[in-house]
């Protein structure tokens, strides 16, 4: 099964993304956290991903895609994937389809997760501050200055991706703002699981 989490920062994807992936035993693609990796790695990508994604900006599409076709070569993605955090443009999307495509494979969902941006906010800084308490470094981005930026990016650059795979017939919604198990049980239901 390979599905797309699209929804904006903070909506609950990558929580999501991890128990789907546990359950079905496919891979849990973050774009975020591979990107992540590449910096604590210091990778000629991950260097240069790193100051974009200081300023919350998103890194170019063909880091992206560069990145994403070597990952999903990799065993665990055998069966399937979940993407988490891509595409997060129009242009990402039509590049993951023409790249899917030289591989004979299809995307089986797409699935939006729809929240109240108000929220996310004090979502991010509660996000922030448990990360915190667990002894943890706090994510750059769980900064709520460098958080209204990427939601700035998002309406600007990502929400254009939920008429993209409407017009395809793809695109499912489900509550974000619903409880966390809630939401996994919607997900399962538009999967058919």
């Amino acid at each position: 099964m390979r599905v797309i989490f699209l929804g904006a920062p903070g909506a609950g994807k990558g929580t999501q993304a991890l128990r789907l992936a546990q359950e079905l035993n496919i891979a849990h693609l973050s774009t975020g956290d591979m990107l992540r990796a590449a910096v604590a790695a210091q990778t000629p990508i991950g260097i240069k991903a790193k100051e974009v994604m200081d300023r919350g900006d998103l890194v170019s599409d063909d880091i992206v895609l560069g990145i994403i076709a070597d990952r999903i070569q990799e065993s665990d993605a055998t069966n399937g994937f979940i993407l988490d955090g891509f595409p997060r443009t129009v242009a990402q999307a039509e590049g993951l389809e023409a790249l899917l495509k030289s591989r004979n494979l299809n995307l089986d969902a797409v699935i939006e997760f729809d929240v109240d941006e108000a929220k996310l906010v004090e979502r991010i800084i509660k996000r922030a501050e448990e990360t915190a308490a667990r002894g943890e470094p706090v994510r750059k981005d769980d900064n709520p200055e460098v958080f209204k930026t990427r939601l700035e990016a998002y309406h600007r650059q990502t929400a254009p991706l939920s008429a993209h795979y409407a017009n395809k017939d793809m695109l499912k919604s489900v509550d974000g703002m619903q409880q966390i198990d809630e939401v996994t049980e919607s997900v399962r239901t538009i999967l058919g699981l």
